[in-house]
Formats: structure tokens, sequence, C-alpha cells
């Protein structure tokens, strides 16, 4: 009886724990395909095998069109881009990283969101405007999740993002792990100091640590320490997206964004 109950609880959780890493949603931030337009781009996503993207605003639907992500896009040119999604299998996480000019612009960004059915805004609100896309988020179901730049943008330390969403239900976090070791900061330190705020990540690798120009490499190859942020990722549940960036090699990098998914994958195998 012993050995059964054992055995049963070895099954429960494993699958539990297959279950978590499963739901997490591999997929591409558009920016590492900014050198296509929008069509071409979910060309390239498809040749990597990803089924996830989060957009930015300002990439070109078309090369002959002028046209790009954002509000002022026509709900025709919306519906195209539906139908461009539906195509190819592609589902939207997020969209960002918005930044506005002023607190008027923010409502046209969650409006466009909105129309796309997209559930995560990745941003850098100024601070004056954050309870304003609190207010906004809660408004139009959407979450925010605030970005980190490097030096000397506002939120490139946690503890800038951790005053941001204090007592803000709507905003959490999209963590650029890569911006974080530029930054000179120890990612999985990061990660536990935003433990249960982390809504998504921009996933990527870098070559050296405290340098703020230093290049992106293939994941497992640079410093960020890939493995432990899997790792904590698991520990906290984490349940949401990894937006794969690989700014190098711009013409080619679907083959750099191929090799890093293979390398999440092994890592993922490791986790279960």
């Amino acid at each position: 009886m012993k050995k059964i109950i054992f055995a049963i609880l070895f099954i429960v959780f494993f699958e539990k724990n297959f279950a978590q890493s499963k739901d997490w949603k591999l997929g591409i931030q558009m920016w590492t395909f900014h050198i296509s337009n929008f069509t071409e781009a979910l060309n390239r996503v498809d040749s990597c095998g990803l089924e996830y993207i989060e957009i930015y605003p300002g990439q070109k639907l078309e090369f002959n069109t002028s046209e790009v992500i954002g509000p002022k896009l026509s709900n025709e040119k919306i519906n195209e881009i539906k139908t461009l999604l539906s195509k190819h299998h592609i589902s939207i996480t997020s969209y960002g990283v918005v930044v506005c000019d002023n607190a008027n612009e923010w409502e046209s960004h969650f409006q466009f969101a909105q129309s796309l059915k997209i559930p995560v805004i990745t941003a850098e609100p100024k601070k004056e405007e954050l309870d304003l896309v609190n207010s906004l988020a809660g408004k139009y179901h959407i979450k925010v999740a605030i970005h980190d730049h490097p030096k000397p943008s506002l939120y490139w330390h946690p503890d800038s993002i951790l005053y941001a969403i204090k007592d803000r239900s709507n905003i959490g976090v999209c963590a650029d792990i890569g911006h974080w070791v530029r930054n000179g900061l120890n990612v999985v330190d990061c990660l536990k100091k935003l433990n249960g705020r982390i809504i998504g990540l921009h996933f990527k690798d870098v070559a050296e640590f405290n340098k703020l120009e230093s290049e992106d490499v293939h994941l497992g190859e640079g410093v960020c320490n890939i493995p432990e942020v899997l790792k904590e990722l698991k520990k906290q549940n984490f349940h949401g997206y990894f937006a794969m960036e690989h700014e190098a090699n711009w013409p080619n990098n679907v083959k750099d964004i191929i090799v890093n998914k293979k390398y999440y994958l092994q890592q993922i195998e490791k986790l279960k």
C-alpha cells in the first residue's frame, strides 16, 4: 500500500511540475525581426516553429505602406492582422514596449490592445502616470508589465519597479534579464525581489556582466545564468510568457532563435 501511495504522489508531483513548464509560452519579441515588415516577420516566426509573439509599436505592416503597428491602425488593418495571425496559428501574448509622450496617449494604446484581445501591455510609464495606467488596466482588463531598460532608464533597478507596482494590482513586471546583467545586477536576486508579480520576460543572454554595450549571445553562452533563472521561475510557480530577443545578426537571426529555442527546451526537460 505504501508503494502505491508513493507512486501516486510521484505521478501527481511530476504532472504538476510538467504542467507548469508546459504552460510557459515561449515566443519572440518582434523587435528581433524589426528589419522585416510585420507580414514577413510572421514568416520568420513560423520558420522558428514558434506560436507566440510580443508585437511592438512602430513595426510596418508592409514596406509599401506607411501604416504601422499601434493605435492609429484602421479597423480594416486590424482585421487583416487577425487574419494573418489565424493563418499562421500565432497568438499575441503582449504589446510593447509602450512609452507615451503625454498621459493622454495611454488610453489609445489600451483600446488598440483590446481590439486584438492582447492581455498584456509591456510599458515604461512615467511616475506621475502610474495611477492612470493602473486605472486604465483595470478598466480594459489588460495587465501592464513594467519593463527595465538599461541605465539611466527609470526602471533599470528592481527597487524602482517595486515602487511602481506597490498597491497597484493591475501592474506587474516584464523582466528583461539581459538588461539587468548589463546593469551589473544578479538576475536571480532580481527575480526573487519581484516574486509573485512577474508576468513575462524579455528572454535573452548577453556576453559580459556590467557592460551596457554587451552583445546578445545564444542562451547558455552568456552570463545570465539561464538554468538558474528557469529554476527560480519554477520555484515561484510562474505562469507566463518568454519573449525571446536576439538583438544581433539582424539579417540572419532566425537560426539564432532556433538555437535558443532548442536550448530552452533542453533546460525545461531537465526541470521535470
